[in-house]
């Protein structure tokens, strides 16, 4: 029997996978962040610190599975070894490099997967002190959300949309066929053999709302080539009869759909209110398994109703522009749902919680909760807020770091 199983974004979290900012992050530079897709520069400790309380919150409510430790789990077995080797050597045609992947022992692989290896430099290299990669670090690792999806009892490998995350497709992939807590009925997507321009697709664009209907976003990740390929696939291959896809604008804080949407309860969402509300929505399509043609629909929120999925929306930063723009920078729609009513938050995005606090949900800051000052029964609605001043300036939140392996059914 499968041991993953997601049919919704709100139903009981069971087993999450998350990685904690490690090494990799010192990668980042000031010369290199746009190779490596950030805006900023994070202070690897106080991220630490800050990804730690949100595993803390998390092993309340889930089995949770760290990358690094899952990989050392596989990484014993000498099918999986081999799926590294000649995966890396397809990318880099580096005989000495394939040596020392077969050769190095477990741990240290593991950590040279992450957090690179280093090329020797030459003299050229020594006098002008350059640094290179003969296997590149994966500091976008922590987005974990990224790089794959749980459908059903299926997996959905990634095809990132950037070539700086290519290892990060093949980690998961190794996971997902090699360990226990991955295993699956079968990949519906293998996104680290994909090769096509045309496809790439990454699961902030992947929302499941109900084990018969799936929220797309077309985005500058998710390519409308992969988006109609998983939607034949689905239709092929699972109870998902309906897909809705939310067309995105050009924003640098708007690379997937779950920067300007996450479902928290079972009606209800927290969203951006520009993209959703008003004059400037984004355009809504409705794809039906077994119609040739895509309905334009008039809003998001009419989609909803039309599928039979009603949602009322919570405004990330109230109803001031100017916060709404900047608690949408800060990931104040970036949200996990642990259980119907029950969400993680950042604390920063003070203007969201004020509207989380009118919509009848409590807020709770996470040292209050882990400590037992404040306790949350089986019924009440709150968000519970970590910080995040320092994860927030790779570009996600608490969705993005983490991806559900298993939730109760409904």
């Amino acid at each position: 029997m499968p041991s993953v199983q997601v049919t919704s974004e709100i139903d009981p979290l069971r087993a999450v996978l998350v990685h904690t900012p490690g090494e990799e992050l010192l990668a980042v530079t000031p010369g290199t962040r746009k190779d490596y897709l950030y805006s900023d520069i994070i202070d690897l400790e106080f991220a630490q610190r800050e990804h730690r309380r949100l595993v803390a919150v998390l092993e309340r409510f889930a089995d949770v599975y760290e990358v690094g430790t899952a990989l050392k789990h596989v990484l014993d077995r000498p099918e999986a070894r081999e799926y590294v080797v000649q995966h890396t050597r397809d990318i880099i045609p580096s005989d000495a490099l394939a040596r020392r992947l077969s050769e190095t022992p477990t741990d240290e692989l593991v950590a040279s997967l992450i957090e690179g290896v280093e090329e020797d430099a030459g003299p050229i290299g020594n006098a002008l002190n350059e640094i290179g990669y003969s296997l590149p670090p994966v500091p976008n690792l922590f987005f974990t959300r990224d790089l794959a999806i749980v459908l059903g009892e299926h997996g959905v490998i990634g095809s990132m949309r950037h070539g700086a995350r290519w290892s990060e497709e093949m980690l998961i992939k190794m996971l997902f066929c090699f360990h226990p807590a991955f295993e699956s009925g079968g990949l519906l997507y293998d996104g680290s053999e994909e090769r096509r321009l045309t496809y790439s697709l990454e699961g902030g664009d992947v929302h499941p709302l109900r084990p018969d209907l799936l929220l797309l976003g077309f985005s500058s990740r998710s390519t409308p080539a992969a988006l109609d390929l998983l939607c034949d696939i689905v239709f092929e291959r699972t109870a998902i009869t309906d897909v809705v896809v939310v067309v995105m604008p050009s924003m640098r804080s708007a690379i997937h759909l779950d920067m300007v949407f996450t479902q928290v309860d079972r009606e209800q969402c927290v969203v951006y209110p520009p993209a959703f509300v008003g004059p400037e929505r984004l355009p809504v399509l409705h794809r039906r398994k077994g119609r040739a043609e895509v309905r334009e629909m008039p809003s998001f929120f009419e989609a909803m109703k039309a599928a039979g999925f009603p949602l009322d929306p919570v405004y990330c930063g109230g109803s001031h522009r100017g916060v709404q723009e900047r608690e949408q920078w800060a990931s104040g729609c970036n949200m996990l749902a642990l259980r119907p009513g029950l969400a993680i938050g950042y604390q920063r995005n003070d203007g969201t919680l004020r509207e989380f606090e009118r919509a009848g949900y409590d807020v709770v800051d996470a040292v209050d909760f882990l400590t037992g000052d404040d306790s949350i029964k089986p019924s009440r609605k709150a968000v519970i807020t970590i910080e995040g001043s320092e994860l927030v300036r790779g570009g996600g939140g608490p969705r993005c770091m983490t991806l559900p392996l298993r939730r109760d059914a409904p």
